[in-house]
């Protein structure tokens, strides 16, 4: 496994130290690695979210260019979103 040096601040060593003496960690490197893995996580969770809005803009846009608008507001979308049930 490669290994890297890494300089923290106090604040994060002192959180690292912390998580170590809890028990959850057996060593520093452990909570670093799952950190990383959470962060890694979340950029992906990120991405695939982005994607997501990006195609519903994009058929909202395709929708517009057809000229296939709602004549209903924003309050009545709202509230019917908030009637429909829940899964």
């Amino acid at each position: 496994m490669p290994t890297m040096n890494v300089s923290l601040t106090e604040e994060i060593a002192d959180f690292v130290e912390d998580e170590v003496a809890s028990g959850d960690y057996v060593s520093a490197s452990e909570v670093v690695r799952e950190a990383l893995r959470i962060m890694k996580h979340d950029r992906e969770t990120e991405a695939v979210k982005l994607a997501l809005l990006q195609r519903e803009v994009g058929r909202g846009l395709a929708e517009a260019e057809k000229g296939a608008f709602s004549n209903r507001t924003v309050r009545e979308i709202f509230d019917a979103v908030g009637d429909e049930p829940s899964a």
